[in-house]
């Protein structure tokens, strides 16, 4: 069994985050992209982007599961969970239940 770390938390810069983020007629398009590499669980189909308005925040789930190089080791599974808010927000904001929540994990199995 693979040694897990705790969660930690990270602030990038935007363009080390694979998430698309457009801003259009006063509202964000967010919509984090999947690579080929991290295609485990498979996703059929994803859902549509977000499109916030200014205030509105959305935390983004996506799970994924790896194997050793020629697969003779244990599985490593890592979650991301992006915290996304457009314009201002109180400090807390992420404390509180999101305007908008998109769970894309699927199954590890």
């Amino acid at each position: 069994m693979s040694l897990s770390r705790p969660p930690y938390d990270s602030r990038e810069d935007l363009s080390n985050v694979d998430v698309q983020l457009r801003e259009a007629d006063g509202r964000l398009r967010v919509f984090p992209r999947v690579q080929p590499l991290f295609a485990l669980p498979p996703r059929q189909r994803r859902g549509p982007a977000v499109r916030l308005v200014p205030g509105q925040w959305v935390r983004w789930q996506l799970n994924y599961r790896f194997s050793s190089a020629l697969g003779i080791r244990d599985w490593t599974y890592w979650l991301d969970t992006f915290n996304i808010a457009y314009g201002p927000v109180d400090a807390d904001a992420f404390l509180s239940a999101p305007t908008v929540f998109i769970d894309e994990c699927g199954p590890l199995r």
